[in-house]
């Protein structure tokens, strides 16, 4: 295997949608504990953290804190929570912050070169659905912005989208500064399925519970940010290995601006994730012949391309991964050639701009959850 000279590493990391933790015998709970599990065997050292959107425990109970504590022990990557309505159903957020990977809210960190701001939207509100950011968060989040250095990326993460804050003025506020700042990764839970939204600067990113399964199978989503350029795909948990993410370039869907679009030559990135040995990693443009990708030394797989004369929209790009057992692995875009002006779209901080169905990465498009089209978590007999 021939390793190229490693070049900057994106953000990578695993979102576990809404736990809403409950008791130890309860499916969910196994389902966490086997999703840890396989991210600590299968995405050794690809992983910067793992995220956790808010409504942790079903409840806010004590008892089910303890349950969280005891298998995120099963991580050895950074976790980082926040709060969701059901983490504040006691009337405070005491035994949210008695877990001991959950730091004061709001947090700012840099990974990867990349900004992430958590949020809290339930600790200023009075429970339930009362989100809020609150005069002195929006302060913060207005003063980290404005620190942010030029060419750096920002991620927030937060428990639903902006249009869900109950003050209207926040709501505004808030829009204003992710344009303003050119946000790229907006990050929640709440919603209860995949979903992403693209307002033509920021990419909407929502993952599937965990804890409540209205929609598909339980697992969890991976996302990059790599240069800029926002990559997602949802992983179920009974989907076998190498797992493969296209980090760059960008699926037309994703295209943050019309520079994203590929030139004539371009590089072509991707992360493998899986405990066996990666025997080899290939790509194909446009349905031509299969070409190999080398591993940097950051372990991200690389390969100059050039796009095909005369190329449109899409342009289908695959890069398929094999272990040392000989088991596939494949991820597949389409991505938009120059010259290519995304099209207009909602900037309203809402599901306005979602995509829609993109069974490939997950989204099945029928928004069953507490958002739009729920069904009964307890249909009656």
């Amino acid at each position: 295997m021939v390793e190229s000279t490693a070049s900057p590493r994106p953000l990578v990391y695993a979102h576990l949608g809404d736990l809403h933790i409950t008791d130890a015998k309860a499916r969910n709970y196994l389902d966490l504990l086997a999703i840890l599990a396989q991210l600590e065997v299968e995405g050794a050292g690809q992983l910067d953290f793992i995220y956790l959107p808010g409504d942790v425990a079903d409840n806010g109970q004590p008892a089910q804190y303890r349950l969280v504590t005891a298998a995120l022990r099963l991580a050895s990557v950074p976790v980082h929570l926040i709060t969701g309505d059901h983490d504040r159903e006691p009337g405070s957020l005491a035994s949210f912050y008695a877990v001991p990977a959950a730091a004061p809210l709001p947090k700012a960190l840099t990974v990867q070169g990349v900004r992430c701001l958590f949020l809290d939207v339930c600790g200023p509100g009075t429970g339930g659905p009362d989100f809020r950011l609150g005069a002195a968060q929006l302060a913060w989040l207005r003063e980290q912005l404005s620190q942010v250095p030029a060419g750096t990326e920002v991620a927030l993460f937060m428990h639903t989208y902006p249009a869900d804050l109950r003050d209207a003025a926040e709501r505004e506020q808030l829009m204003s500064l992710l344009a303003q700042h050119r946000v790229a990764l907006f990050d929640m839970g709440h919603t209860h399925y995949n979903e992403l939204a693209n307002d033509g600067t920021t990419i909407y990113a929502a993952t599937r519970s965990t804890g409540q399964l209205e929609e598909g199978p339980v697992g969890y989503s991976l996302t990059s940010l790599d240069q800029g350029i926002v990559s997602w795909r949802f992983k179920p948990l009974d989907a076998a290995f190498p797992f493969v993410l296209i980090t760059a370039p960008a699926d037309y869907r994703l295209l943050r601006h019309a520079s994203q679009a590929v030139g004539r030559q371009f590089t072509i990135r991707a992360i493998v994730l899986g405990a066996n040995a990666v025997a080899s990693v290939q790509y194909q443009l446009a349905g031509g012949s299969w070409q190999p990708m080398q591993r940097d030394a950051a372990g991200v797989w690389q390969a100059a391309a050039a796009c095909p004369a005369g190329a449109t929209l899409p342009l289908s790009l695959i890069v398929e991964a094999r272990d040392a057992t000989g088991r596939p692995g494949r991820h597949q875009v389409q991505l938009a050639p120059a010259p290519y002006q995304p099209p207009p779209r909602p900037g309203a901080g809402s599901d306005a701009a979602r995509l829609g169905a993109w069974e490939d990465n997950g989204i099945l498009g029928t928004q069953l959850g507490p958002n739009r089209n729920a069904k009964p978590l307890h249909p009656s007999s």
